[in-house]
């Protein structure tokens, strides 16, 4: 196989003349070369791959030449669609490839024909809103092949209605309901069971290889490579399947379920509407307990006093609507799967309550309107290598960021992977010439009270440089706002008219399309907007950091997994904390040059980066581009023309 992708890589090859954007590069070239041989020996392969190496060309033509079955899984849902309406058929149709390719997402995304009769049937809707879109479901489910809440852009995907009219793993029937013949999410699985190529995103894969339930491993016995995209996602991902949670939104769609249920199958047994309605408030009344959202490990809850009765009441209301459950379960499918849900679920908070086994650490989540009860595994290491142990088939971890320094020991150690093969490929594009890191002197501690405000003032130089064109990334939502209070204010003053967009204000997808169409905006955000994101040419010319992006020490499973490291007599800061942030500053860094003909500053603030004897660690670490610490130097980048050939 070596030979024909050689081929595939070159100037003549069917890429060069059916892609548009295809360029042979040598970075693309070897990193196809290593998958093929990875998948012939059936392997274990870890890859990081620059900006512009062209990763998911260099995986998929190895993954159709070599045919046999293959699972690709994605870090996102809009990366998954683009793989499967874009990137597969370019490279199918170039290499005239006779594959098969379909698409599987949870279940939560496909209309459930049993849950959608049922709400039109009850008729208690919220808002006006509501009964508006519920008329577009029920005729696009009479139309669509699919059945994916993504084919319907009338209504849009995060609008309450979809809640009531998909299943969730809780309140799917099964072979039980009605519809069962009709049911698109078995439509998709068994349409993934024919096909040579399917795509899935991480949240699902990892949701059914623990919860044996999305259809993933019906696919895994057959199938001859998994392939993960934005690999360094994954050990967020695995933590959250690998453990268990339990939230108040659960149990409030337990009361809700059964309450329809109730109406449409035992109305004459008046104590379930009840039960209902005093389960809703005991989960309420738990959320309540808590007046801000955020992370508290499960002993911060001794300092809460009205937490123990509240959870003691909802475990008793609880276990009360199961009995009620059982006397009523034979008279519907959808009542006797109420009962086994009040069943699991009661199992699932008792265990909880009891917790504390010395590998794993119970913490609480409140969210604006739910709570989740969680347990994790402090490492994953040894669950994911058993998943992935034993069976004949190649495994392949790819992304811009995965290693430190082009070693990789971190992701392997977290991620279970010590056998596996690694191989790193620098970017292609001329950091050199192309882009300048810029760290602004006499910045205070980034601790320290006022420090948003000196970044903002040691922005502003470079704003007005760039003329907008600037992503600022912030490592906290407090931050975030509050710079932009301050912009607003400095860009009033000083009466420039760049577009302030911030994250929260739209989707991440319309800011990003206002972004790139404004061409001189300044677009502030936190989380979502360091990785995933791909803004070419002019529109974006320099990136902001407010500061290195260390997980805060105070979230319960980081410091959890810091006390077991150091414990051990390890050090936790270099060996979990610092790699960490490294890779996540990589992800933001590489928002900036996403082109051959890309120029820009990469400023971060952080005085860490040079004061702090690991600081070396982390730069070296970033693409190899010129560094100045001089504010005048980082102006006139903006001003010098680009060099000849660009």
């Amino acid at each position: 196989m070596s030979a024909e992708v050689e081929r595939f890589f070159s100037e003549q090859s069917p890429l060069a003349t059916e892609v548009a954007s295809f360029r042979p590069r040598a970075q693309q070239r070897e990193m196809a070369l290593a998958v093929a041989e990875a998948i012939r020996d059936n392997a274990i392969l870890v890859v990081e791959a620059g900006t512009g190496t062209g990763k998911t060309f260099a995986y998929l033509v190895p993954a159709l030449l070599n045919g046999g079955k293959v699972i690709i899984s994605t870090g996102t849902k809009n990366l998954q669609d683009q793989l499967f309406q874009k990137d597969l058929p370019m490279v199918r149709d170039a290499l005239k490839a006779p594959v098969s390719v379909a698409l599987l997402k949870g279940r939560s995304n496909y209309v459930c024909h049993y849950h959608l009769g049922r709400t039109e049937a009850d008729g208690q809707f919220k808002t006006r809103e509501d009964i508006k879109h519920l008329g577009k479901i029920v005729k696009y489910a009479k139309v669509s092949d699919s059945g994916d809440k993504g084919g319907l852009a009338d209504v849009p995907e995060n609008a309450p209605i979809w809640m009531q009219v998909t299943s969730t793993r809780d309140n799917c029937l099964g072979q039980e309901c009605p519809q069962h013949k009709e049911c698109f999410v078995l439509k998709a699985r068994t349409e993934a069971m024919k096909a040579d190529i399917v795509v899935v995103n991480h949240h699902l894969f990892f949701a059914d290889v623990m919860l044996r339930d999305e259809g993933v491993t019906e696919l895994l016995p057959a199938c001859n490579t998994v392939i993960f995209d934005e690999a360094h996602q994954l050990p967020e991902t695995a933590s959250l399947f690998f453990g268990e949670n339990l939230s108040t939104t659960q149990l409030l769609d337990l009361a809700g379920d059964t309450r329809i249920e109730a109406a449409a199958g035992a109305k004459d047994f008046a104590p379930l509407p009840k039960a209902c309605d005093e389960l809703d408030k005991a989960a309420r009344d738990l959320r309540l307990v808590f007046k801000k959202e955020g992370r508290l490990p499960a002993t911060a809850t001794e300092s809460f006093r009205e937490f123990a009765p509240a959870l003691k009441t909802l475990g008793e209301k609880l276990t009360q609507l199961g009995g009620l459950l059982e006397k009523q379960a034979e008279r519907s499918e959808g009542l006797e799967n109420c009962w086994q849900r009040a069943q699991a679920l009661a199992q699932q908070l008792d265990k909880w309550q009891k917790g504390d086994e010395p590998d794993q650490v119970r913490w609480l989540e409140i969210f604006h309107h739910s709570l989740q009860l969680n347990t994790t595994p402090l490492s994953i290491a040894e669950i994911f290598e058993k998943q992935i142990g034993g069976s004949a088939r190649a495994w392949i971890f790819t992304s811009a960021t995965l290693a430190v320094k082009q070693n990789f020991s971190h992701y392997q150690g977290e991620m279970g992977l010590l056998k596996a093969k690694t191989a790193c490929w620098d970017s292609p594009f001329n950091y050199g010439e192309q882009a300048l890191l810029y760290v602004p002197q006499n910045l205070p501690e980034p601790n320290s009270e006022g420090y948003t405000e000196a970044v903002v003032q040691a922005a502003l130089p470079l704003l007005e440089a760039s003329r907008g064109r600037a992503f600022l990334l912030f490592t906290s939502l407090r931050a975030m706002q509050r710079a932009h209070e301050i912009l607003q204010a400095e860009f009033d003053r000083r009466g420039w008219d760049y577009p302030l967009l911030l994250q929260g204000e739209g989707s991440r997808n319309e800011l990003l399309t206002r972004f790139r169409s404004l061409g001189n905006a300044v677009l502030l955000g936190s989380q979502s907007f360091w990785e995933g994101v791909d803004v070419r040419g002019e529109a974006l010319s320099l990136v902001i950091i407010d500061k290195l992006p260390f997980a805060p020490p105070d979230d319960p499973v980081l410091a959890a997994r810091i006390a077991q490291l150091n414990k051990q007599g390890r050090n936790a800061f270099m060996e979990y904390q610092l790699p960490r942030a490294i890779i996540t500053l990589k992800q933001g860094a590489g928002r900036l040059i996403r082109d051959e003909t890309d120029r820009g500053v990469l400023m971060i603030c952080d005085p860490r980066l040079i004061t702090k004897p690991y600081g070396k660690r982390i730069w070296q670490s970033l693409p190899p581009m010129k560094r100045t610490r001089d504010e005048a130097v980082a102006v006139e980048f903006f001003r010098a023309p680009a060099p000849a050939g660009e």
